[in-house]
């Protein structure tokens, strides 16, 4: 018994997406799907789930060839998706989220919440996921909700089981409990493939390792015949640092300093509770932490993105509490926003205008009233070819690039003149191991030039192979500092707020 993709293609204007590719897993066991930004694996999974139709090829399930016209089709032949965002309800219970859109009922139309309980109890069981079917889905850690996910998909009957980055939230011990739940769900005989960035997750759970490179799949492996390195280079197509390369910090004067700092989130809560710390020239300071634990707002708010209802912030001795971000551009800080299409670029204006959104209105860009185009066309080619930005050319949308290259028209303005402090928020989210090779390599540059570098991301790997320091984030406030060769664990346990 399997599920298979047999020969599939899908083209969009101007992009073939998926050429000609087959897959297949089979009940318990796991498939792990790897490739680049672009590479085709959401686009090959989409048409798996039912929202896409191939042009060309197949999807068959015991030899029985489906027609996917949507989602609904893909749940009624036994396949799941356990999605990277969440789809689940914030205010609903577990149990109300599980049935939603199947409720079990009775007479008049009346829910039976009993039943929905009961379901979930028996799976939660079965599977040894720990779920309490009575808890809110907002107070729920992440590691939880994704447990709830996971239910929803086998309350459906799934045989086969989509995971989309699964662990990218999730700190050390979660992702081996998640772990544990993936070997469960293959006892059981369920047929798993699992998307990922991650290349030691993959060699760690999958029975096979399919590689995509510009929509077509170009190897296949068992984890006993390969490495990390050899993923890398079938993934890129050249060979790739895993590695950060950097020499031995030597910090020297205090650049950023953060005094008992307290920032309301758009609730109203304190999400950033009392937070001191400092950033010296020459240091990658590392924040870690699980995803909502005060991160956005500590750097909205040292940004001028957010008021602070208590502390300070200051630069280089000065206090900066209140400066706006064009003052603080002026003041010589960079930043790489958390959110590459919603606060990092204009979607709909062209390369070369997203690479001046921060100094349009400077020499040579800005001539009184009007913008010198030729300066600014010039600066963009050679910023394109300095930061390895891959585009047709700098006049079309940035919104025709991969997320990878995108990233990389921010690093390419924030990072092309002399600066004080770089923040940079969760700089290589969602972005494939060649342009994270090259986006590292940028802010260990900064830091080797003098700058102090504040990096915030909710990948651990990231935050232990650039961080010179390393600051853990919970619930507000700072849960634990570490060295960069600090135990995973204990990390991870400050992480879960259980550290010293």
């Amino acid at each position: 018994m399997a599920l298979e993709l047999r020969g599939i293609t899908k083209r969009f204007p101007g992009v073939l997406a998926n050429d000609d590719v087959s897959l297949a897993v089979g009940s318990g066991e796991v498939l792990a799907l790897l490739g680049e930004n672009g590479a085709g694996k959401t686009t090959l999974m989409n048409i798996l789930y039912g929202l896409y139709r191939p042009d060309e090829g197949s999807v068959v399930v015991d030899d029985r060839e489906l027609d996917l016209a949507s989602s609904r089709d893909a749940i009624a032949a036994g396949i799941g998706m356990v999605h990277q965002h969440f789809m689940l309800v914030p205010v609903f219970t577990v149990a109300e989220n599980v049935i939603l859109g199947q409720e079990p009922s009775g007479p008049l139309g009346v829910i039976k919440k009993d039943a929905a309980r009961a379901t979930v109890r028996d799976i939660s069981e079965r599977y040894r996921l720990h779920v309490d079917p009575d808890a809110v889905i907002e107070d729920l850690p992440v590691g939880v909700q994704q447990r709830v996910e996971i239910v929803k998909v086998l309350n459906r009957e799934a045989r086969y089981v989509i995971f989309d980055e699964p662990t990218a939230v999730l700190t050390p011990q979660e992702v081996e409990e998640f772990f544990a739940i993936v070997r469960g769900l293959q006892a059981d005989g369920k047929g798993i493939i699992f998307i990922t960035h991650k290349l030691g997750e993959a060699l760690e759970v999958a029975d096979r390792v399919a590689v995509m490179r510009a929509g077509r799949k170009v190897a296949e492996v068992t984890p006993g015949e390969t490495s990390e390195a050899h993923l890398a280079e079938l993934m890129v197509g050249r060979p790739v640092e895993l590695v950060v390369p950097k020499d031995t910090s030597h910090p020297g004067a205090t650049v950023l300093q953060v005094q008992d700092l307290v920032v309301r989130d758009d609730r109203g809560h304190r999400a950033v509770n009392g937070v001191t710390f400092e950033v010296r020239t020459g240091e990658i300071v590392g924040v870690a932490g699980v995803q909502g634990n005060g991160q956005t707002e500590l750097i909205e708010a040292i940004m001028g993105l957010r008021p602070s209802l208590a502390g300070n912030v200051v630069l280089d001795g000065t206090d900066v509490t209140d400066y706006n971000p064009r003052q603080l551009h002026e003041a010589r800080v960079s930043h790489i926003p958390e959110d590459r299409q919603e606060s990092g670029l204009v979607l709909g204006f062209t390369v070369a205008e997203n690479m001046v959104l921060n100094c349009y209105y400077e020499e040579p860009f800005s001539r009184v009233l009007v913008m010198d185009w030729d300066a600014t066309n010039e600066a963009a080619q050679r910023l394109v070819k300095q930061y390895d930005v891959r585009t047709p050319g700098i006049e079309v949308p940035v919104s025709n690039l991969s997320g990878g290259n995108q990233q990389k028209v921010i690093v390419a303005r924030e990072f092309d003149r002399d600066v004080r402090l770089v923040i940079a928020s969760q700089p290589t989210r969602g972005i494939d191991v060649g342009s994270i090779e090259y986006i590292h390599g940028q802010i260990v540059a900064k830091r080797d030039a003098g700058a102090a570098v504040l990096v915030v991301s909710s990948e651990l790997d990231e935050v232990t192979a650039l961080a010179d320091r390393i600051l853990v984030l919970y619930h507000g406030k700072i849960a634990g500092e570490f060295p960069p060769d600090a135990d995973i664990t204990e990390i991870g346990l400050a992480m879960l707020g259980s550290g010293r």
